[in-house]
């Protein structure tokens, strides 16, 4: 009965290391959650998903990992938490293209908006939808697949507007909305790639206006 209450208690408390601030320790940290975020948010698009360590997320987020995985639950969960940041932020410059009055307008200034998202000089180049997703195994194939549903709803955006554009004849009579709509989005991200390869918002300035020249007109 004495070892029980006495000497287990003494035990145990000697196997944990304590400091004046934190006691046990382990315990998790005090932090601003909307600030390690954003910090995890620059990680992941630098790096990329898998090129992202726990330790490189720790230490840019200024936490210990179990304050991490208390408040974000764990790398994946992070990492879609960061996204939906990203996307919000974002995604405006689509919004705002698509409310241009005609298609061809729509288009000038989606394009021309990318090429300058993509080399924001404030930002990590390139967009991390894209980014995130390249160079991923197997076991990142959730996250290549989250990202792969948020690009499709961007173009999903483009074709709507697009869709409405050939109603209202702004577009001839062979053009195909949802085809211009992958074009689109397919040279956006071509520029979002090119961008993290070096390239300057001059070159793909000009990259936009080559793949405006193809635009289908009456």
């Amino acid at each position: 009965m004495v070892w029980a209450l006495i000497v287990k208690p003494i035990i145990v408390l000697f196997g944990m290391k304590l400091t004046p601030a934190r006691g046990l320790l382990g315990r998790p940290r005090a932090f601003d959650i909307e600030k390690a975020l954003e910090r995890a948010l620059r990680v992941f698009w630098e790096k990329g998903y898998e090129g992202s360590s726990l330790s490189d997320l720790t230490e840019a987020m200024g936490i210990n990992r179990p304050s991490l995985y208390a408040a974000f639950g764990n790398k994946e969960a992070l990492f879609r938490k960061a996204l939906d940041r990203y996307v919000e932020r974002t995604m405006a410059f689509v919004r705002n293209a698509i409310n241009e009055p005609t298609a061809s307008a729509v288009a000038e200034r989606l394009l021309r908006s990318a090429a300058d998202m993509v080399t924001n000089p404030h930002d990590p180049r390139g967009c991390l939808t894209v980014r995130g997703a390249l160079a991923s195994g197997e076991e990142a194939d959730p996250i290549r697949l989250e990202l792969a549903l948020r690009r499709s709803e961007g173009e999903a955006l483009i074709r709507k507007r697009l869709e409405q554009a050939k109603r209202d004849d702004e577009l001839p009579p062979g053009a195909n909305p949802a085809d211009l709509a992958r074009y689109l989005a397919t040279v956006y991200q071509g520029m979002s790639v090119q961008a993290a390869g070096g390239a300057t918002r001059g070159q793909l300035r000009r990259v936009a206006e080559t793949a405006l020249r193809a635009w289908p007109t009456e």
